[in-house]
């Protein structure tokens, strides 16, 4: 029996396969399972690649990071386990070429190494700006220096040049091009200058306020070094433990990995679009083949073939275009990956490894859920066709599907996509949002087709109009489906537009061309008037100018507190370290209260931004006491603020609403867009020498490359999700093409002419087209703001005329998708039509 179905199922597949009648369905899941796969081989790589390379990031298999030389505690332990460490010691500090060569300054990033470094991965050199690198042997020689190609640049310097750190100039000898603990490394605003650990005393620089930063990597053997982490944690937890932290594979965060994170989230929400929106084609497709087939099922059923079989027979041949759809949709998507990690070359520094099985596996049964949950239920009916049917018609229709068959259907559906989407807020509102959007469009469809069979009056409308009326109304249910289904087609094609439009041009405003491009900080108060001055002689206007006042947090509510208090990283970090305090009476243009208000003047009162509030557990109305240099001050938080980290603005952690904080040392800052003049950072570095002129410039424009790549992978997968849109919109105006025939068929036998048939189709399709467009864009400007807010942190306003444009583009994509898929109903003889529809 089972070989007979499986020969019946082939012969079916084969059969509808040259009549076309599953090419709808094969598109639809390919181009869902591409897109989703597509992003799945992608972040596969991607995370393959950071858990691969996470040593050579940290450079070691544990690193202890301090702000003071690392305890001898940390050595005499690695010694004592066979272990191997080495030091490395960071800190900004500004690099100058010699006076001969032109004497120009430059903010550095400089890095002290001892023998031994790195313990894991390989720095590479070259010996030319554009010459071939290697990896490096050992460390820098004595009075030697390797450097960024960038410094070179900026200072005019040649290779085998000097440098001067502080009091002692250095020779050039070397490129780097890969240094693997920095790393994804492009939001380091300095260029690196490498040095041997013994010539750093020469220079001068490391004085007692000097802001080091000491690591400590450690490697060696795996069972050896989780002996050491375990130790490493338990002194670093002492009470009388301050300033030092673990790094590991477990607890380290790869700035890389931050970095991706929101465009991951971007490709995931397009690729989400597209399964949902093939879910739909589907559905529709599948509904209409199996109206097709309602014929052919009661002629089996009448040559006496079991409802068993015709099932069967059924199954197969659906498992087999299932299979073969998915298997396309996964080849495409992986070739399809290959685009995204060429758009994002600039985030990619490494080699990614090959994928694993996981994104095939996804794709599969993406594609096998959405066939077998949303296109099998309505052919699986088919096997219940009477055979009376093959004399009378209007027996055995199609009837909706179960309501036990749908809802197993959509919660495998849904649980897989939420399990791809990788974020739980990401995929319920993505989820969520359509189921909520296909119960209120067939609500709302209902109520707009009651209203227009009252509002349409046969004595004054029209004869189109009144005929176009009918013809919606004499089928409340189909119409309802036909909406809601345009509804939700278009309102993914709205999403897609707004998330291209102004959800992405808003994430690129974060970081605008235009942003400051300049911070300095260390101005003192005798310095002010003159430093402003020279801004204003620049011609520079705009200025963020704040007080800077060091302070570390010591209580709370009058309870003492310290790193030992908790147990999250960043919160013993911050605990752990002086924040950067500021005032104004005016609260900061770019800043947002949340909670609380801001009050001007308010002498009790503290603002605190609400990312630092919600990690130390701080809320309205506790009392902060901060130790600035020796002066201890209590405030009240007033307010919890939002800033916007990535606006290239002066930002501070804790703000005091005042003009003036008395009695404690204060320094100030300036932010501003340098004019782009040569010479006019070296020669403000030599009016005022103790500042230091952090230059933005590259961080800038890194990061508007890196938002151009990610937009350009995102707007690739765009035009897949599109194209998902529009076969959902196609599958919905063709559902009914036949029951248009047989209508249209019997009114041009009782004497309508084509001319008016046709101003009765384009009624329908336009007025169907303008009622789904509307829905759709409302309720996709709700899901998008939604994103916005709760996805993407972005705050994005919608615009009032969304909702418009939507009916009016909805009726026009209708209109075509009608005019391409129906475009034969009334060219079809009459006679041939009444004839198909007596047989």
């Amino acid at each position: 029996m089972g070989h007979k179905i499986f020969g019946l199922g082939w012969r079916n597949l084969v059969r509808d396969w040259r009549a076309g009648e599953l090419r709808l369905l094969l598109v639809a899941v390919a181009l869902a399972v591409a897109a989703l796969t597509s992003v799945s081989f992608f972040s596969d790589r991607l995370q393959a690649g950071l858990q691969r390379d996470a040593s050579q990031l940290l450079g070691g298999d544990v690193v202890i990071v301090s702000d003071n030389p690392t305890p001898a505690a940390f050595s005499q332990k690695v010694a004592q386990l066979g272990l191997q460490g080495v030091a490395t010691v960071s800190f900004p500090t500004m690099g100058r070429a010699a006076d001969a060569d032109g004497g120009e300054t430059r903010l550095v990033g400089l890095k002290a190494v001892q023998d031994g470094y790195p313990l894991r991965g390989r720095v590479r050199v070259a010996q030319a700006i554009d010459g071939a690198d290697a990896p490096a042997e050992g460390i820098p020689a004595q009075g030697e220096v390797w450097v960024d190609a960038s410094l070179l640049e900026a200072l005019g310097l040649r290779m085998g040049a000097s440098l001067w750190l502080g009091d002692q100039a250095f020779r050039i000898g070397r490129i780097i091009s890969i240094e693997p603990d920095r790393g994804a490394g492009f939001l380091g605003f300095a260029p690196r200058v490498m040095m041997r650990w013994s010539d750093l005393q020469a220079t001068g620089l490391v004085q007692p306020a000097s802001r080091l930063v000491y690591r400590y990597a450690v490697a060696g053997a795996p069972d050896a070094t989780a002996q050491f982490l375990q130790w490493a944690e338990q002194q670093v937890a002492a009470p009388d433990s301050h300033g030092v932290r673990v790094e590991s594979l477990q607890s380290g965060r790869p700035e890389m990995e931050q970095t991706l994170n929101r465009a991951q989230k971007f490709l995931n929400l397009v690729a989400l679009l597209a399964a949902l929106l093939s879910a739909v084609a589907v559905a529709l497709a599948a509904r209409t083949f199996a109206n097709a087939h309602l014929g052919s099922a009661a002629l089996m059923r009448v040559l006496g073939l079991s409802q068993r079989a015709i099932a069967g027979s059924y199954l197969v041949e659906f498992f087999a275009v299932g299979l073969a759809a998915s298997l396309i949709g996964v080849a495409l998507g992986f070739a399809m990956h290959y685009l995204f990690i060429g758009l994002m070359a600039g985030l990619l520094a490494v080699e990614l490894p090959a994928a694993s099985a996981w994104p095939i596996g996804v794709g599969l049964g993406m594609g096998m859920t959405l066939l077998l949950a949303f296109g099998l239920p309505p052919v699986l009916q088919l096997a219940q066709v009477p055979p009376l049917r093959v004399l009378r018609r209007e027996l055995g229709a199609m009837r909706p599907a179960s309501a036990s068959v749908l809802l197993v259907g959509m919660a495998g559906f849904a649980a897989l996509l939420m399990l791809v989407s990788g974020d739980w807020a990401l995929g319920g509102i993505a989820v969520g949002g359509f189921a909520a959007a296909v119960l209120v469009f067939a609500l709302l469809s209902a109520v707009a087709i009651a209203v227009l069979r009252r509002c349409v009056h046969e004595a004054t409308a029209p004869q189109w109009l009144v005929l176009a009326t009918r013809q919606v109304a004499a089928r409340p249910a189909f119409a309802m489906v036909q909406i809601s289904s345009l509804a939700v087609g278009l309102m993914a094609l709205v999403l897609l537009v707004l998330l291209r439009t102004d959800l992405i041009q808003t994430w690129r405003q974060t970081t605008p061309p235009d942003a400051m491009n300049r911070f300095v900080i260390n101005i003192m108060p005798d310095q002010s008037d003159a430093f402003r001055a020279a801004l204003a002689k620049a011609g520079i206007s705009k200025v963020d100018w704040y007080p800077m006042i060091r302070g570390r947090l010591i209580q709370i509510n009058g309870k003492a507190v310290g790193p030992q208090d908790y147990t999250e990283d960043r919160a013993k970090r911050l605990v752990d370290r002086e924040f950067n305090i500021s005032n104004s009476t005016d609260l900061q243009e770019h800043n947002q209260v949340v909670q609380g208000r801001w009050v001007a003047g308010d002498v009790q009162g503290i603002s605190v931004e609400e990312g630092i509030a919600k990690t130390l557990g701080l809320q309205l109305g506790d009392r902060l006491l901060f130790d600035m240099g020796g002066v201890k001050r209590e405030s009240t938080i007033t307010s919890l603020r939002k800033v916007d980290w990535g606006s290239m603005r002066a930002n501070f952690f804790v703000m005091y609403p005042l003009e003036h904080v008395d009695d404690v040392a204060v320094t100030y800052l300036a932010a501003y867009r340098a004019p782009d003049v040569a010479g006019f950072d070296n020669a403000l570095v030599r009016e005022f020498p103790n500042i230091t002129n952090v230059d933005l410039r590259a961080t800038v424009a890194q990061l508007q490359r890196v938002l151009d790549q990610v937009i350009r992978a995102v707007e690739f997968l765009f035009g897949f999700t599109l194209a998902a849109g529009l076969v959902v919109l196609f599958a919905a105006i063709t559902a009914t093409r036949e029951e248009r025939a047989r209508e249209f068929a019997i009114m041009r036998a009782v004497g309508a002419r084509a001319q008016l048939l046709r101003q009765v189709q384009r009624a329908e399709l336009a007025g169907v087209g303008l009622l789904a467009g509307v829905l759709a864009s409302v309720v996709a400007v709700a899901i998008g703001w939604a994103l916005a807010r709760y996805v993407f942190d972005f705050a994005w306003t919608p615009r009032w005329w969304v909702p418009l444009a939507g009916g009016a583009c909805g009726a026009v994509l209708a209109l075509l998708a009608g005019w391409w898929g129906l475009r034969e109903v009334l060219r079809r003889p009459v006679v041939v039509t009444l004839r198909e529809a007596a047989e």
